[in-house]
């Protein structure tokens, strides 16, 4: 189950900590490894509370990282964790809603998304997908983690009960069908290269341009 934990507040201040990214970013880092250029700039969306972009950007050098959120407390957090972890590989965060206009980035080759799929509205996966399939060069790579429904039906029971919770908080969240997911990234030129089955009942996908 991909859980919406509380965030715990790190040292005295601005960083935030969640235990859900503690717990699944050595799996998600492994999927990265093998599935990201050796250089150049990787944007990952919905960064949260930065402990990903830091984690990542330190194991991922040389390539640069770049988070991004349209939170200001995320983003205040991600500027705090930079600033503590004093990486040079990992930008200062930007300002995005996947809804809205995306900034130019030079020597984009990739893109990643941590649990925003399932927690936001289909607009946003239509975003994702059409602004991957217009700005990743040839080959270049869109990697999404987050639980997901298989012809129809929920992986787990686990799953079934955190997509209730979802709708209940809001009718245009829930736990997205990979076939329309899928059929979504098909459309704007992606093609799925990889789906990795991770702990909790999560997938790790990546799609290539």
């Amino acid at each position: 189950m991909n859980s919406m934990d509380s965030l715990e507040r790190e040292g005295a201040d601005r960083r935030l900590s969640s235990p859900s990214a503690r717990r699944n970013r050595e799996p998600i880092l492994a999927v990265l490894r093998s599935a990201l250029p050796q250089t150049g700039r990787v944007l990952e969306i919905a960064s949260g509370n930065g402990e990903h972009a830091v984690h990542f950007a330190r194991h991922l050098a040389p390539l640069c990282w770049q988070p991004s959120d349209p939170s200001e407390t995320a983003l205040a957090s991600i500027a705090a964790w930079r600033e503590a972890e004093a990486l040079d590989n990992l930008a200062a965060p930007i300002c995005l809603d996947v809804t809205e206009q995306w900034p130019v980035l030079p020597d984009l080759v990739a893109i990643v998304c941590i649990n925003l799929l399932h927690i936001s509205p289909w607009d946003a996966s239509e975003a994702l997908f059409a602004e991957a399939g217009r700005r990743l060069p040839a080959g270049g790579v869109l990697v999404v983690y987050g639980p997901f429904r298989r012809h129809g039906e929920h992986t787990a029971p686990s799953n079934a009960a955190f997509d209730a919770d979802l709708r209940s908080r809001d009718l245009r969240w829930g736990v997205r069908d990979l076939e329309a997911v899928e059929a979504l990234a098909g459309d704007n030129g992606l093609r799925c290269e990889a789906t990795h089955e991770l702990p909790a009942n999560n997938l790790c996908i990546v799609w290539r341009r």
